[in-house]
């Protein structure tokens, strides 16, 4: 099956064909790094990795560029770096190394590229200029605009009439601005600010500049693929695909746009600003780090999810199956070594993690109950099939018993091994006191035709 995924843009489920499958690009605006991420962060990281993940399959792992930024410099980070009384970039670099060690738990490969806002401004910088030359971007009063008169697809994107933009971007209403909907390239520090020399004063960018110039420093344009959360169509998808068109000779820019949907807490979207977050800092240190990241695409990327504890339990409950499955066939040899085709064509179906994640399920049962070959088979090819979007990285016995010191394996083993024989006895009121004894362990037993097995409830 070919590789189809909707595009924003068009609006449609499209077959995907790079410019060049030898060199396939793809781009997701990443974090502003100023405080630990909430796990509603990371649900674009965890999406856009699964594709990374896929693309390298179909294409091959050197032939897939793949760039997420950070903006490193930003009011909030400005407010942070002032409080602690610390230039920005203790800030900054304290809080994206917090970010991509989160990021990495969670099954996320390294991006080929990380470019940093402060480290691209002499690219920004020539990207205005070049704007301004093509009548696209004026100079005033220390600020340089886009001029959104000068591209007549504006809007086209995020599907919205002009005056619904102005309205929706609570634009600032400046007596230097042009027009209402015009947006800073260029604008001068406040007091105490971190600032860079520009031929329009000294100052820093606005937001949507820095990812277009990082695009074309690293990837150059246009790109095949870009990504983010769906708060981002408008106004910083917009503003940067109108600039980025207008300062090159393409006027493609992206050839698709992906976006995923919101992860909501409650009837609202996770967000810092409403206090309704769970960080993913915290969240790693009572689940593992599979378990949230199947709890992040359970649900198709493009649809909101809803986040609460019991999705979390349900997820870890998915992988015990899986891992339980390939625990109890420790024995057999995998034969197969590459995904599932049906997985595959899950996957390759705008990202239907969940059917793939069904395919998962399927493959586990034919590894229990079907016939020694097919066993073999199942077997190489839940392992492919898993490995391939971050599951089932972990030895089964770790994941069931991981972070136990042998002391405690020791005695958790010893009082299964004897309730197994006051259950063989049907001694049932010795069974079930050695079992209230486990569940004070925080043991969690669970019982199955091969016998018992077991794993802590939480992480110690």
């Amino acid at each position: 099956m070919t590789l189809r995924l909707h595009d924003t843009m068009t609006r449609e489920k499209r077959d995907f064909v790079p410019a060049d499958p030898q060199r396939v690009t793809m781009y997701v605006c990443g974090p502003t790094v100023y405080n630990f991420a909430h796990v509603g962060n990371f649900r674009p990281v965890v999406v856009f990795d699964v594709l990374f993940r896929l693309l390298r399959h179909l294409y091959g792992e050197d032939a897939v560029l793949y760039a997420a930024n950070v903006t490193d410099v930003d009011d909030k980070i400005n407010a942070k770096a002032a409080e602690e009384g610390v230039a920005i970039g203790v800030v900054t670099d304290r809080y994206l190394a917090a970010y991509n060690a989160d990021a990495a738990k969670l099954g996320a490969l390294p991006p080929t590229f990380q470019p940093r806002a402060t480290r691209t401004m002499d690219a920004i910088v020539a990207m205005i200029a070049r704007l301004i030359d093509n009548g696209a971007a004026y100079a005033a009063e220390g600020h340089v605009l886009f001029d959104t008169t000068a591209y007549a697809d504006y809007g086209k994107l995020s599907g919205r009439p002009l005056d619904e933009m102005i309205a929706g971007a609570r634009v600032e209403v400046a007596p230097y601005k042009r027009n209402p909907a015009d947006f800073v390239l260029w604008k001068p520090s406040k007091p105490g600010e971190p600032l860079w020399e520009s031929p329009w004063g000294p100052g820093r960018p606005g937001w949507h500049i820095e990812c277009s110039a990082m695009i074309e420093q690293t990837l150059g344009l246009p790109i095949d693929i870009h990504g983010g959360g769906i708060d981002l169509v408008f106004p910083h998808h917009e503003n940067e695909r109108a600039q980025g068109v207008c300062a090159t000779d393409d006027r493609t820019y992206s050839r698709f746009w992906l976006h995923n949907g919101f992860l909501n807490f409650g009837e609202e979207k996770m967000s810092k600003s409403l206090g309704n977050v769970a960080l993913a800092h915290d969240l790693l240190a009572a689940y593992p780090g599979e378990a949230i990241r199947w709890a992040l695409l359970v649900g198709h990327y493009r649809a909101p999810l809803e986040w609460n504890s019991e999705l979390l339990d349900q997820a870890r409950r998915s992988l015990d199956r899986l891992y339980g499955a390939l625990q109890r066939a420790d024995e057999v040899v995998a034969y197969a070594s590459h995904p599932a085709d049906a997985f595959l064509t899950a996957l390759e179906d705008d990202l239907n993690t969940a059917q793939a994640m069904a395919e998962l399920f399927r493959l586990a049962s034919k590894l229990e109950t079907g016939a020694p070959e097919e066993k073999a088979r199942a077997k190489g090819e839940l392992l492919a099939s898993a490995g391939l979007i971050g599951f089932l990285t972990a030895d089964p016995e770790t994941w069931f018993k991981g972070g136990v010191d042998e002391a405690l394996k020791s005695r958790i083993d010893g009082l299964i091994a004897a309730r197994d024989e006051a259950r063989r006895a049907k001694d049932w009121p010795q069974a079930d006191r050695i079992r209230a004894e486990l569940t004070a362990l925080s043991v969690e037993v669970m019982d199955g035709p091969a016998g018992a097995t077991w794993r802590l409830k939480e992480q110690v």
